[in-house]
């Protein structure tokens, strides 16, 4: 296990992490919330450095990244864990769970992304990427070295000095914005203002792609829609934004899956202050 950088020790023998607005207090032998970083003998490691559960070369609109080099394929890795607990996770066997992995050194991974075929880059994804900031920070210089882009489809739950040191290594990122409700936010383990702020400063720096997965009953207010569609704007009326069809996943499975006609109509809705809106997983 990589030794964990953002974090200070605490009394006790525990370590106080700095990576996500949680700053979990981690106990020895214990992990922190996200179950990727783990308290060894006082020291906070990164024990999901490196943990490969998925690989696959994936069309970029698939992230979905509909205006960065539409038509191209990109590699897309996942690894494990997630610094929310989102009772709809549509990826919940590794984001939330312990899956079988692999390790693969950031060097391996680069030569992999160079020797695949009309492959534009790297994608971190399918979990929480962020949640493994000191592998992205050592594997996206090489990357990008080898001429490949690097792309993350994150929950935008980070802290500024990690955002910062990540940022000048990053293309394009999809963030969720899950909802526009910090009520909401808090139900799933996160923080709504955290969100906003990263999109904003992201989006100074990177192109960014924002998604919202519209779940029946929660989230698909036409009112709410209306004030995230017109935040997004204020920041940049260019920036996309994808309303994903929810099908029943995790702890969410008495749900239906959200009526096409409800993305039709949100989607309208957002189109008064955004250029371009799409509707996904239909």
């Amino acid at each position: 296990m990589t030794r964990a950088r953002f974090w200070e020790a605490a009394d006790g023998g525990n370590a106080r992490c700095g990576l996500c607005p949680h700053r979990c207090l981690v106990r020895e032998g214990r992990a922190g919330l996200c179950g990727a970083r783990r308290n060894v003998g006082g020291e906070l490691r990164a024990e999901s450095y490196g943990r490969v559960s998925s690989l696959a070369l994936d069309p970029i609109e698939k992230k979905p990244l509909y205006h960065f080099h539409a038509g191209r394929s990109i590699l897309s890795m996942g690894g494990y864990g997630c610094n929310m607990t989102c009772s709809f996770c549509q990826n919940s066997s590794i984001s939330q769970e312990k899956p079988h992995t692999e390790f693969i050194s950031p060097e391996r991974l680069a030569e992999i992304a160079a020797s695949a075929p009309e492959n534009l880059g790297l994608a971190f994804t399918y979990n929480e990427p962020l949640i493994g900031a000191e592998y992205l920070l050592d594997a996206a210089p090489l990357l990008r070295r080898a001429g490949m882009k690097v792309v993350l489809v994150s929950n935008g739950m980070i802290c500024p000095e990690p955002l910062e040191e990540l940022l000048p290594f990053i293309d394009a990122m999809n963030i969720d914005v899950k909802a526009f409700s910090p009520e909401f936010y808090r139900r799933m383990g996160g923080d709504l203002e955290t969100v906003k702020r990263n999109v904003a400063r992201c989006a100074a720096c990177c192109h960014v792609e924002v998604t919202t997965l519209i779940i029946p009953g929660e989230n698909d207010g036409d009112g709410e829609m209306a004030a995230l569609s017109e935040w997004l704007a204020s920041i940049s009326r260019g920036i996309p934004l994808h309303l994903s069809r929810f099908f029943p996943r995790h702890r969410m499975r008495e749900k239906p899956p959200t009526p096409v006609a409800s993305l039709s109509r949100l989607a309208e809705i957002a189109g008064r202050a955004l250029r371009h809106v799409h509707i996904g997983n239909v």
